[in-house]
Protein backbone atom coordinates (compact mmCIF):
# COMPACT_ATOMS: atom_id res chain seq x y z
CA UNK A 1 0.00 0.00 0.00
CA UNK A 2 1.43 3.87 -0.79
CA UNK A 3 0.76 6.43 1.61
CA UNK A 4 1.36 10.18 0.71
CA UNK A 5 3.72 12.10 2.52
CA UNK A 6 0.97 14.10 4.08
CA UNK A 7 -0.88 10.82 5.49
CA UNK A 8 2.45 8.98 6.63
CA UNK A 9 4.20 11.17 8.98
CA UNK A 10 1.00 11.76 11.22
CA UNK A 11 0.05 7.73 11.29
CA UNK A 12 3.68 7.42 12.07
CA UNK A 13 3.99 9.97 14.59
CA UNK A 14 0.93 8.54 16.68
CA UNK A 15 2.86 5.14 16.16
CA UNK A 16 5.80 6.65 17.70
CA UNK A 17 3.70 7.80 20.69
CA UNK A 18 1.97 4.56 21.34
CA UNK A 19 5.41 2.88 21.18
CA UNK A 20 6.61 5.58 23.86
CA UNK A 21 3.76 5.07 26.09
CA UNK A 22 4.04 1.05 26.20
CA UNK A 23 7.54 1.39 27.32
CA UNK A 24 7.15 4.16 29.84
CA UNK A 25 4.83 2.07 31.67
CA UNK A 26 6.63 -1.19 31.75
CA UNK A 27 3.96 -2.91 29.40
CA UNK A 28 0.78 -2.30 31.99
CA UNK A 29 -1.81 -4.21 30.61
CA UNK A 30 -5.16 -1.90 31.03
CA UNK A 31 -7.82 -2.63 32.26
CA UNK A 32 -9.78 -1.67 28.64
CA UNK A 33 -7.60 -3.54 26.57
CA UNK A 34 -7.16 -7.41 28.81
CA UNK A 35 -9.59 -7.95 32.18
CA UNK A 36 -7.50 -9.24 34.88
CA UNK A 37 -8.78 -12.25 36.77
CA UNK A 38 -12.37 -12.76 37.98
CA UNK A 39 -12.17 -12.09 41.71
CA UNK A 40 -14.39 -11.96 44.82
CA UNK A 41 -14.17 -10.09 47.96
CA UNK A 42 -12.57 -11.95 50.94
CA UNK A 43 -15.11 -12.31 53.74
CA UNK A 44 -15.54 -13.11 57.19
CA UNK A 45 -17.36 -15.59 58.69
CA UNK A 46 -16.76 -16.12 62.47
CA UNK A 47 -13.76 -16.85 63.13
CA UNK A 48 -12.75 -17.81 59.30
CA UNK A 49 -11.97 -15.83 55.86
CA UNK A 50 -13.87 -16.79 53.23
CA UNK A 51 -13.90 -16.59 49.71
CA UNK A 52 -16.30 -17.72 47.32
CA UNK A 53 -18.52 -20.00 49.94
CA UNK A 54 -15.22 -21.34 51.14
CA UNK A 55 -12.71 -21.08 54.09
CA UNK A 56 -9.98 -19.34 53.23
CA UNK A 57 -6.46 -19.37 54.97
CA UNK A 58 -4.08 -17.14 54.03
CA UNK A 59 -0.10 -18.51 52.96
CA UNK A 60 1.96 -15.11 52.09
CA UNK A 61 4.19 -12.55 52.54
CA UNK A 62 5.24 -8.88 52.89
CA UNK A 63 7.25 -7.22 50.48
CA UNK A 64 6.95 -3.50 52.01
CA UNK A 65 8.29 -1.84 49.43
CA UNK A 66 6.30 -2.52 46.11
CA UNK A 67 4.91 0.89 45.52
CA UNK A 68 8.14 2.98 46.07
CA UNK A 69 9.96 0.25 43.40
CA UNK A 70 6.94 1.59 41.18
CA UNK A 71 7.64 5.32 41.03
CA UNK A 72 10.58 4.77 38.67
CA UNK A 73 9.93 2.93 35.43
CA UNK A 74 13.40 0.81 35.14
CA UNK A 75 12.67 -0.25 38.88
CA UNK A 76 8.48 -1.48 38.30
CA UNK A 77 9.90 -4.59 36.78
CA UNK A 78 11.16 -6.05 40.07
CA UNK A 79 7.30 -5.58 41.21
CA UNK A 80 6.48 -7.92 38.10
CA UNK A 81 8.78 -10.36 38.99
CA UNK A 82 7.70 -10.06 42.97
CA UNK A 83 3.82 -11.27 42.07
CA UNK A 84 5.21 -13.71 39.56
CA UNK A 85 7.91 -15.47 42.50
CA UNK A 86 4.27 -15.17 44.81
CA UNK A 87 1.99 -16.87 42.44
CA UNK A 88 4.75 -19.68 41.54
CA UNK A 89 4.76 -20.79 45.19
CA UNK A 90 1.03 -20.64 45.46
CA UNK A 91 1.15 -17.39 47.65
CA UNK A 92 -2.66 -15.80 47.94
CA UNK A 93 -1.95 -12.55 50.34
CA UNK A 94 1.11 -9.90 50.22
CA UNK A 95 1.09 -7.49 52.82
CA UNK A 96 2.40 -3.85 51.64
CA UNK A 97 2.49 -0.44 52.57
CA UNK A 98 -0.01 2.15 51.42
CA UNK A 99 2.20 4.50 52.78
CA UNK A 100 4.89 6.88 52.22
CA UNK A 101 4.81 10.33 54.52
CA UNK A 102 7.16 13.31 53.35
CA UNK A 103 9.74 11.18 52.53
CA UNK A 104 11.29 10.71 49.06
CA UNK A 105 9.06 10.01 46.51
CA UNK A 106 6.38 10.69 49.04
CA UNK A 107 2.55 10.01 47.85
CA UNK A 108 1.60 11.88 50.33
CA UNK A 109 3.98 15.24 50.64
CA UNK A 110 2.12 17.43 53.05
CA UNK A 111 -1.55 17.21 54.85
CA UNK A 112 -3.50 17.14 52.47
CA UNK A 113 -1.35 16.73 48.92
CA UNK A 114 -0.54 13.93 47.18
CA UNK A 115 1.96 13.13 44.06
CA UNK A 116 0.26 11.91 41.39
CA UNK A 117 2.99 9.79 40.39
CA UNK A 118 3.47 8.19 43.17
CA UNK A 119 -0.29 7.44 43.86
CA UNK A 120 0.06 6.04 40.00
CA UNK A 121 3.01 3.68 41.54
CA UNK A 122 0.24 2.05 44.30
CA UNK A 123 -2.26 1.80 41.34
CA UNK A 124 0.33 -0.09 39.43
CA UNK A 125 1.02 -2.52 42.43
CA UNK A 126 -2.58 -2.88 42.42
CA UNK A 127 -2.94 -4.08 38.86
CA UNK A 128 -0.09 -6.25 38.99
CA UNK A 129 -1.51 -7.72 41.89
CA UNK A 130 -4.48 -8.29 40.47
CA UNK A 131 -3.03 -9.77 37.26
CA UNK A 132 -1.63 -12.61 39.21
CA UNK A 133 -4.37 -13.40 41.30
CA UNK A 134 -2.54 -11.98 44.80
CA UNK A 135 -4.75 -10.48 47.22
CA UNK A 136 -2.81 -7.48 48.93
CA UNK A 137 -3.21 -5.96 52.47
CA UNK A 138 -2.56 -2.37 52.87
CA UNK A 139 -1.19 -0.88 55.73
CA UNK A 140 -1.88 3.00 56.38
CA UNK A 141 0.69 4.69 58.06
CA UNK A 142 3.71 3.44 60.22
CA UNK A 143 4.21 3.90 63.98
CA UNK A 144 7.95 3.71 63.05
CA UNK A 145 9.71 6.78 61.39
CA UNK A 146 10.12 4.86 58.03
CA UNK A 147 8.46 6.47 55.34
CA UNK A 148 7.34 8.96 57.51
CA UNK A 149 4.97 7.72 59.94
CA UNK A 150 3.07 9.10 62.92
CA UNK A 151 6.13 11.13 63.41
CA UNK A 152 6.06 12.83 60.07
CA UNK A 153 1.92 13.76 61.06
CA UNK A 154 3.15 15.19 64.27
CA UNK A 155 5.95 17.71 62.69
CA UNK A 156 3.31 18.91 59.97
CA UNK A 157 1.10 19.49 62.57
CA UNK A 158 3.72 21.15 64.41
CA UNK A 159 4.68 23.13 61.64
CA UNK A 160 1.88 24.47 60.70
CA UNK A 161 0.91 25.84 64.57
CA UNK A 162 -2.03 23.74 65.12
CA UNK A 163 -0.07 20.80 67.07
CA UNK A 164 -0.93 20.57 70.64
CA UNK A 165 2.67 18.26 71.58
CA UNK A 166 5.88 17.27 69.85
CA UNK A 167 5.38 14.10 71.38
CA UNK A 168 4.88 11.26 68.49
CA UNK A 169 2.10 9.79 70.62
CA UNK A 170 0.16 12.86 69.66
CA UNK A 171 -1.13 11.16 66.47
CA UNK A 172 -3.45 9.20 68.62
CA UNK A 173 -5.30 11.80 70.41
CA UNK A 174 -4.86 15.37 68.53
CA UNK A 175 -7.32 16.45 66.67
CA UNK A 176 -5.70 17.94 63.65
CA UNK A 177 -3.50 15.23 63.25
CA UNK A 178 -6.44 12.75 63.66
CA UNK A 179 -8.37 14.56 60.95
CA UNK A 180 -5.03 14.75 58.80
CA UNK A 181 -5.48 10.83 58.88
CA UNK A 182 -9.04 10.65 58.13
CA UNK A 183 -8.62 13.21 55.09
CA UNK A 184 -5.44 10.48 54.20
CA UNK A 185 -8.06 7.70 54.79
CA UNK A 186 -10.79 8.61 53.17
CA UNK A 187 -8.46 9.97 49.74
CA UNK A 188 -6.64 6.15 49.33
CA UNK A 189 -10.60 4.49 49.59
CA UNK A 190 -11.83 6.36 47.34
CA UNK A 191 -8.87 6.68 45.04
CA UNK A 192 -9.79 5.30 41.16
CA UNK A 193 -6.91 3.20 39.64
CA UNK A 194 -5.53 4.82 36.68
CA UNK A 195 -4.80 1.44 35.03
CA UNK A 196 -8.21 -0.65 36.13
CA UNK A 197 -10.55 2.04 36.43
CA UNK A 198 -11.64 0.58 40.05
CA UNK A 199 -11.65 2.36 42.71
CA UNK A 200 -9.57 1.07 45.81
CA UNK A 201 -12.79 0.48 47.79
CA UNK A 202 -14.63 -1.36 45.29
CA UNK A 203 -11.61 -3.61 43.92
CA UNK A 204 -11.35 -7.44 45.43
CA UNK A 205 -8.12 -7.96 44.73
CA UNK A 206 -7.49 -5.58 47.78
CA UNK A 207 -7.37 -7.56 50.68
CA UNK A 208 -8.22 -5.85 53.65
CA UNK A 209 -6.51 -2.41 55.40
CA UNK A 210 -4.58 -2.20 58.20
CA UNK A 211 -5.08 0.64 60.32
CA UNK A 212 -1.06 1.29 61.36
CA UNK A 213 1.56 -1.40 61.76
CA UNK A 214 2.60 -2.01 64.96
CA UNK A 215 1.04 1.18 66.92
CA UNK A 216 2.28 1.56 70.17
CA UNK A 217 1.31 4.71 72.57
CA UNK A 218 3.68 3.96 75.60
CA UNK A 219 2.75 7.97 77.10
CA UNK A 220 -1.09 5.89 78.13
CA UNK A 221 0.44 2.49 79.10
CA UNK A 222 -3.60 1.71 80.00
CA UNK A 223 -4.56 1.75 76.84
CA UNK A 224 -7.21 4.38 76.83
CA UNK A 225 -5.62 7.06 73.88
CA UNK A 226 -5.40 4.03 71.13
CA UNK A 227 -8.73 2.47 72.41
CA UNK A 228 -10.27 5.38 71.17
CA UNK A 229 -8.23 6.00 68.48
CA UNK A 230 -8.59 2.78 66.81
CA UNK A 231 -12.39 2.84 67.56
CA UNK A 232 -12.62 6.55 65.99
CA UNK A 233 -10.49 5.27 62.45
CA UNK A 234 -12.21 2.01 62.37
CA UNK A 235 -15.87 3.38 62.22
CA UNK A 236 -14.48 6.15 60.06
CA UNK A 237 -12.93 3.55 57.45
CA UNK A 238 -16.19 1.39 57.75
CA UNK A 239 -18.02 4.36 56.71
CA UNK A 240 -16.18 4.96 53.24
CA UNK A 241 -15.56 0.98 52.58
CA UNK A 242 -18.00 -1.64 53.63
CA UNK A 243 -16.31 -4.08 51.20
CA UNK A 244 -12.66 -4.67 52.78
CA UNK A 245 -11.59 -6.40 55.65
CA UNK A 246 -10.01 -4.54 58.22
CA UNK A 247 -7.50 -4.77 60.80
CA UNK A 248 -5.31 -3.19 63.53
CA UNK A 249 -2.07 -3.91 62.79
CA UNK A 250 -1.19 -5.23 66.59
CA UNK A 251 1.82 -7.13 67.30
CA UNK A 252 -0.19 -9.16 69.79
CA UNK A 253 0.86 -7.89 73.48
CA UNK A 254 -1.71 -8.43 76.33
CA UNK A 255 -2.36 -5.38 78.15
CA UNK A 256 -1.57 -4.81 81.83
CA UNK A 257 -5.23 -5.90 83.16
CA UNK A 258 -5.43 -9.15 81.27
CA UNK A 259 -3.83 -12.32 82.93
CA UNK A 260 -2.20 -13.60 79.75
CA UNK A 261 0.13 -10.54 80.50
CA UNK A 262 2.25 -12.48 82.50
CA UNK A 263 2.02 -15.55 81.44
CA UNK A 264 2.11 -15.10 77.27
CA UNK A 265 3.71 -11.77 76.72
CA UNK A 266 7.45 -12.22 75.92
CA UNK A 267 8.47 -10.33 79.18
CA UNK A 268 6.85 -7.11 81.47
CA UNK A 269 7.52 -4.49 79.13
CA UNK A 270 5.47 -5.50 76.75
CA UNK A 271 2.32 -4.85 78.47
CA UNK A 272 3.18 -1.00 79.28
CA UNK A 273 3.16 -0.20 75.43
CA UNK A 274 -0.33 1.35 75.46
CA UNK A 275 -1.58 -1.66 72.85
CA UNK A 276 -3.81 -4.63 73.98
CA UNK A 277 -4.28 -7.62 71.63
CA UNK A 278 -8.09 -8.86 73.18
CA UNK A 279 -9.49 -5.08 74.02
CA UNK A 280 -8.02 -3.67 70.49
CA UNK A 281 -9.24 -6.30 68.24
CA UNK A 282 -12.99 -6.89 70.47
CA UNK A 283 -13.59 -3.16 68.45
CA UNK A 284 -17.17 -4.17 66.23
CA UNK A 285 -15.50 -2.46 62.95
CA UNK A 286 -12.06 -4.33 63.58
CA UNK A 287 -12.91 -7.79 61.46
CA UNK A 288 -9.76 -9.21 62.23
CA UNK A 289 -6.34 -9.54 64.76
CA UNK A 290 -3.49 -9.59 63.58
CA UNK A 291 -0.09 -11.09 65.82
CA UNK A 292 3.56 -10.51 64.80
CA UNK A 293 5.99 -13.37 65.76
CA UNK A 294 9.70 -12.54 66.46
CA UNK A 295 10.81 -13.95 69.75
CA UNK A 296 14.42 -13.14 68.64
CA UNK A 297 14.07 -10.20 68.79
CA UNK A 298 12.14 -10.21 72.01
CA UNK A 299 14.52 -12.82 73.57
CA UNK A 300 18.19 -11.64 73.17
CA UNK A 301 19.94 -13.94 75.16
CA UNK A 302 17.21 -17.78 74.36
CA UNK A 303 18.99 -20.22 72.26
CA UNK A 304 16.91 -21.22 69.25
CA UNK A 305 15.31 -24.42 71.00
CA UNK A 306 13.83 -21.59 73.58
CA UNK A 307 12.31 -19.40 71.14
CA UNK A 308 10.83 -22.01 69.02
CA UNK A 309 8.62 -22.91 71.92
CA UNK A 310 7.93 -19.85 72.17
CA UNK A 311 6.58 -19.38 68.84
CA UNK A 312 4.08 -22.72 69.92
CA UNK A 313 3.11 -21.06 73.06
CA UNK A 314 2.55 -17.48 71.57
CA UNK A 315 0.45 -18.33 68.42
CA UNK A 316 -1.82 -21.76 70.25
CA UNK A 317 -2.62 -18.30 72.91
CA UNK A 318 -3.75 -15.96 70.41
CA UNK A 319 -6.02 -18.85 68.26
CA UNK A 320 -7.13 -19.72 71.49
CA UNK A 321 -8.33 -16.05 71.55
CA UNK A 322 -9.58 -15.73 68.34
CA UNK A 323 -11.86 -19.12 68.92
CA UNK A 324 -13.13 -18.48 72.66
CA UNK A 325 -12.98 -14.69 73.06
CA UNK A 326 -12.78 -12.48 69.97
CA UNK A 327 -14.49 -14.67 68.01
CA UNK A 328 -12.95 -13.79 64.77
CA UNK A 329 -9.75 -14.75 62.57
CA UNK A 330 -6.15 -14.12 63.51
CA UNK A 331 -3.61 -13.59 61.02
CA UNK A 332 0.03 -13.37 61.63
CA UNK A 333 1.03 -10.63 59.45
CA UNK A 334 4.67 -11.12 60.16
CA UNK A 335 7.22 -13.65 61.46
CA UNK A 336 10.51 -14.23 60.82
CA UNK A 337 14.34 -15.24 62.18
CA UNK A 338 17.17 -12.92 62.12
CA UNK A 339 20.28 -13.68 60.32
CA UNK A 340 22.20 -11.67 62.73
CA UNK A 341 21.36 -13.83 65.60
CA UNK A 342 24.52 -15.95 67.22
CA UNK A 343 24.97 -19.53 65.27
CA UNK A 344 22.21 -18.50 62.94
CA UNK A 345 21.91 -21.03 59.77
CA UNK A 346 19.14 -21.32 56.66
CA UNK A 347 17.89 -24.55 58.51
CA UNK A 348 17.01 -22.88 61.58
CA UNK A 349 15.25 -20.14 59.95
CA UNK A 350 13.56 -22.97 57.82
CA UNK A 351 12.46 -25.26 61.12
CA UNK A 352 10.60 -21.76 62.25
CA UNK A 353 9.03 -20.84 59.30
CA UNK A 354 7.91 -24.43 59.44
CA UNK A 355 6.78 -24.44 63.21
CA UNK A 356 4.66 -21.63 61.78
CA UNK A 357 2.49 -22.89 59.09
CA UNK A 358 2.53 -25.99 60.51
CA UNK A 359 0.43 -24.40 63.36
CA UNK A 360 -1.49 -22.43 60.40
CA UNK A 361 -2.20 -26.26 58.80
CA UNK A 362 -3.33 -27.68 61.84
CA UNK A 363 -6.09 -24.62 62.69
CA UNK A 364 -7.41 -25.16 59.04
CA UNK A 365 -7.85 -28.54 59.13
CA UNK A 366 -10.20 -28.24 62.83
CA UNK A 367 -11.44 -24.87 61.10
CA UNK A 368 -10.13 -22.68 63.43
CA UNK A 369 -8.82 -19.00 64.00
CA UNK A 370 -5.66 -19.63 63.01
CA UNK A 371 -6.47 -18.19 59.68
CA UNK A 372 -2.95 -17.61 57.91
CA UNK A 373 0.57 -16.40 58.09
CA UNK A 374 2.62 -13.71 56.25
CA UNK A 375 6.39 -13.83 55.89
CA UNK A 376 8.65 -10.88 56.31
CA UNK A 377 10.08 -10.36 53.98
CA UNK A 378 10.61 -11.35 50.67
CA UNK A 379 12.45 -9.63 47.50
CA UNK A 380 14.00 -9.96 44.06
CA UNK A 381 17.45 -9.90 43.14
CA UNK A 382 19.54 -7.04 43.16
CA UNK A 383 17.65 -4.79 46.42
CA UNK A 384 20.30 -4.80 48.93
CA UNK A 385 19.30 -1.74 49.91
CA UNK A 386 15.65 -2.81 50.77
CA UNK A 387 16.61 -5.90 52.63
CA UNK A 388 17.30 -6.34 56.50
CA UNK A 389 18.35 -9.08 58.72
CA UNK A 390 14.94 -11.20 57.91
CA UNK A 391 15.20 -10.29 53.92
CA UNK A 392 14.98 -13.40 51.51
CA UNK A 393 15.27 -14.40 47.86
CA UNK A 394 13.25 -16.97 47.64
CA UNK A 395 15.14 -18.95 44.68
CA UNK A 396 18.64 -18.47 45.97
CA UNK A 397 17.92 -20.85 47.87
CA UNK A 398 15.73 -24.31 46.33
CA UNK A 399 14.73 -25.19 49.86
CA UNK A 400 13.17 -22.11 51.44
CA UNK A 401 10.48 -21.60 48.59
CA UNK A 402 10.45 -25.44 49.05
CA UNK A 403 8.79 -24.46 52.84
CA UNK A 404 5.70 -22.11 51.11
CA UNK A 405 5.03 -24.18 48.52
CA UNK A 406 4.45 -27.39 50.72
CA UNK A 407 2.18 -24.95 52.53
CA UNK A 408 0.15 -23.70 49.92
CA UNK A 409 -0.51 -27.60 48.26
CA UNK A 410 -1.69 -29.34 51.46
CA UNK A 411 -3.54 -25.90 52.28
CA UNK A 412 -5.07 -26.34 48.56
CA UNK A 413 -5.64 -29.76 49.33
CA UNK A 414 -7.20 -29.73 52.44
CA UNK A 415 -9.62 -26.97 51.52
CA UNK A 416 -10.45 -28.06 47.66
CA UNK A 417 -9.14 -24.81 46.40
CA UNK A 418 -9.20 -24.84 42.50
CA UNK A 419 -8.36 -21.40 41.45
CA UNK A 420 -4.08 -21.23 41.80
CA UNK A 421 -1.39 -20.11 39.53
CA UNK A 422 -1.30 -22.74 36.74
CA UNK A 423 3.22 -22.96 37.40
CA UNK A 424 2.24 -23.60 41.14
CA UNK A 425 0.04 -26.34 40.64
CA UNK A 426 3.19 -28.18 38.70
CA UNK A 427 4.28 -28.58 42.45
CA UNK A 428 1.49 -30.67 44.19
Amino acid sequence: MVFGNSLFYPILGFASFVVFIYMSFGGIKFSFLEEGPELSFVERNGTQFVLDGKAFYVNGWNSYWLMVQSVDVYSRSKVREMMKTGAKMGLTVCRTWAFNDGDYNALQTSPGRFDEQSFQALDYVIAEARQHGIRLLLSLVNNLQAYGGKSQYVKWAWQEGVGLSSSNDSFFFDPSIRTYFKNYIKTVLTRKNTITGIEYRNDPSIFGWELINEPRCMSDPSGDTLQGWIDEMSTFVKMIDKNHLLTVGLEGFYGPNDPKSSTVNPELWASRLGSDFIRNSKISHIDFASVHIYPDHWFHEQVFEDQLKFVYKWMLSHIEDGDEVLKKPVLFSEFGLSKTNQNFSLSDREKMHRAVLDIIYKSAKRNRSGAGALVWQFLVGGMKEFSDEYGMVPWESSSTPHVFIEQSCRLANAKGWTQLDVSFKEHC
